[in-house]
C-alpha cells in the first residue's frame, strides 16, 4: 500500500510564502516523476510543476519564477517553495507521483489547502 501524505498548506497574505511537502511510504521500488497540481473553486485540477527522477522540472507559466519544485530521493520527498504568492494561487493543491511498486502506477495525495489573502 502506497501513502502520498501532504503538509505545509495555510493561510498567506499575498505577497507571502508557504513550503509545501509531500512524503511518499509503503512498498516503493522506485519512483519516476513527482508533481504538484491545484484546483481552484470551480476550475479544473491543473499542473503547477513537476520534476523527474533525474532532476528535470517544468512550471506552469503562471508560477515560472515564483515557485520552485525539488525532492529527496532518499526521503521520497518533493516540496514546492511558493514566493510571491499571489490571490489566484489560492487553490488545494495535490501532490502526485508515478511509483513502481509491482507495477507503475500514478498516486495522488490527499490535498492541501492553500489560502492567499489580499
Amino acid at each position: 500500500q502506497v501513502q502520498l501524505v501532504e503538509s505545509g498548506g495555510g493561510l498567506v497574505q499575498a505577497g507571502g510564502s508557504l513550503r509545501l511537502s509531500c512524503a511518499a511510504s509503503g512498498r516503493i521500488f522506485s519512483i519516476n516523476t513527482m508533481g504538484w497540481y491545484r484546483q481552484a473553486p470551480g476550475k479544473q485540477r491543473e499542473l503547477v510543476a513537476a520534476i523527474s527522477s533525474g532532476g528535470n522540472t517544468n512550471y506552469a507559466d503562471s508560477v515560472k519564477g515564483r515557485f520552485t519544485i525539488s525532492r529527496d530521493n532518499a526521503k521520497n520527498t518533493v516540496y514546492l517553495q511558493m514566493n510571491s504568492l499571489k490571490t489566484e494561487d489560492t487553490a488545494v493543491y495535490y501532490c502526485r507521483a508515478e511509483i513502481r511498486t509491482t507495477y507503475l502506477d500514478a498516486y495522488w495525495g490527499q490535498g492541501t489547502h492553500v489560502t492567499v489573502s489580499s
